[in-house]
């Protein structure tokens, strides 16, 4: 679908020099001489760098829509990661490096999307939250709980977090998958 370059919003997907990249930044210009123009900071899907251009009004560039299917997290073989398409049950491995730093958060049986452009992945998508058990972590001392500091704790998954001083191990914590930090106690 083609669009003018001043429609480019924040998030949309474009066909730009022969590949995908996504709008990290928009910015309407109106100098005083001269047409409008947005200024937009892209960043490449495949290879993941990243570029400033200036699209006038005039010109169109082709905005491409991402499919988005719903796959199940099997497990890890290798430094592969085996995922299963929740409609038609096809497994799909995806290189650990290409999930990235948040394949800790992968867990038998979650549900990722995943983010498609002719039939070849180029995204994931985690769910908001992942619920972590802590398995080692500093005991608390007394008269600390009052403060606000936070305490380093690792998580069953190997993951370094920052948790409250009142929390021991075997306690359950909800993280972001965005921010990677805790979030609250999870509900029993």
């Amino acid at each position: 679908m083609k669009i003018n370059g001043n429609e480019i919003r924040q998030g949309n997907v474009i066909q730009h020099q022969n590949s995908l990249w996504v709008a990290v930044k928009t910015e309407a210009v109106k100098p005083g001489k001269g047409p409008a123009y947005a200024q937009v900071e892209l960043k490449n899907l495949i290879t993941g760098s990243k570029l400033n251009e200036r699209f006038r009004s005039s010109e169109t560039v082709e905005r491409v829509r991402l499919e988005q299917k719903e796959h199940t997290y099997l497990y890890p073989e290798g430094d592969m990661l085996v995922f299963m398409d929740a409609e038609t049950y096809e497994q799909i491995n995806l290189a650990e490096d290409f999930v990235g730093e948040r394949a800790k958060f992968l867990q038998d049986g979650m549900q990722v999307t995943l983010e498609m452009h002719e039939g070849k992945p180029i995204g994931i998508q985690f769910p908001q939250y992942v619920t972590l058990e802590i398995v080692e972590t500093e005991p608390t001392v007394k008269g600390q709980t009052a403060s606000s500091s936070y305490k380093p704790a690792t998580a069953d998954n190997g993951m370094r977090v920052m948790i409250p001083p009142y929390m021991t191990v075997g306690e359950r914590v909800v993280v972001s998958t965005e921010t990677m930090e805790y979030v609250k106690r999870a509900e029993s």
